[in-house]
């Protein structure tokens, strides 16, 4: 039954280190792991390169299946998660005390399509009535300029504008011209401490905590897909390849609680993992689609009234079964 290799494209995490160094296998497959950045994982199947498997965009994905232009098959790997309440940035100028301040107001993203826009986009609107068409939005690079893109996204009521070639997000933020970023990665202007740039949850964490109290959402940012041509000639190794990536998350998690020597370089590392426990249970970094069906649905939902998406794909659509 083995196969000679499965070709796989992920990131340098702690939850994928014990198969990158040898510590967990999958069984009868012979699996050669890539180091990619996120985004060039996921260009590494959508190029139809030699990678059978790959770390995969969850709004891409999603996108592609409700399209029904999907050549890949998922395996129930959530593999990057993340609240996205931290990652809206305002000018302390502009009048924005609460989300609902939000109306009216130019917003800054790099990329209108991602999976922390999605949900940032479908947060604000299903928990604080805030909806995209209620902005402007400005898409442009946050830290470099780019070239406007040849064709600007399009969703129903949602006015999309260029950032000016010569312009990053961020100068626009501090020339006064845009009042709000949208952004996964951090502006240099927060990490550098401009005082007129501030975080419209600065509390984020207890919001995010009560957030998911209420809904059950842990946002999924990435997940684990294969070729479709690989899972039909060998169907079985969905299954393997979502086991050996289960056991490298239980090897790494099991590490973490350790009172002999810190695994981390958290002072306070074991109160972190405590914390998430009270707030997710024992198995906070679920995979599998029960644990994660809040936020399965969310995604699919959020795509489909974005416009992003033709119909909300369900769940259970999403994975191969393992």
């Amino acid at each position: 039954m083995t196969i000679r290799s499965i070709k796989l494209a992920c990131w340098d995490y702690d939850r994928t280190r014990p198969l990158i160094d040898g510590r967990v296998s999958a069984k009868d497959i012979a699996l050669e792991i890539k180091l990619m950045r996120p985004q060039q994982a996921f260009q590494a199947l959508l190029q139809q390169s030699d990678f059978h498997a790959a770390e995969m965009s969850l709004a891409t994905y999603v996108t592609l299946k409700a399209r029904n232009e999907c050549p890949f098959v998922g395996i129930p790997v959530m593999l990057s998660k993340m609240f996205r309440h931290s990652c809206i940035y305002v000018r302390t100028d502009a009048g924005i005390r609460t989300p609902a301040d939000l109306k009216g107001k130019r917003v800054g993203i790099s990329q209108f399509a991602s999976t922390g826009i999605v949900f940032m986009r479908g947060m604000l609107q299903h928990e604080y009535g805030v909806k995209p068409s209620d902005m402007e939005w400005w898409l442009g690079g946050l830290h470099a300029p780019v070239k406007p893109p040849a064709t600007l996204p399009s969703a129903p009521g949602v006015r999309v504008h260029a950032a000016p070639a010569d312009k990053t997000l961020e100068d626009m933020l501090k020339a006064g011209e845009l009042d709000v970023i949208l952004s996964n990665h951090f502006p240099a202007l927060f990490e550098q401490g401009w005082p007129g740039i501030a975080r419209l949850f600065p509390d984020f964490k207890s919001v995010e905590q009560d957030y998911y109290r209420r809904t059950g959402i842990f946002p999924i940012m990435h997940t684990v897909v294969i070729r479709e041509d690989v899972h039909r000639d060998h169907p079985w190794v969905a299954g393997s390849l979502y086991r050996a990536f289960c056991e490298a998350r239980d090897m790494a998690v099991d590490g973490l609680y350790d009172t002999d020597a810190l695994r981390l370089t958290l002072p306070w590392l074991l109160d972190h993992i405590e914390e998430a426990r009270r707030a997710f249970g024992p198995d906070f970094f679920a995979y599998g689609v029960e644990p994660n069906r809040a936020a399965l649905t969310a995604i699919g939902q959020y795509l489909h009234e974005q416009g992003l998406a033709p119909r909300a794909v369900a769940p259970d659509e999403l994975f191969a079964a393992v």
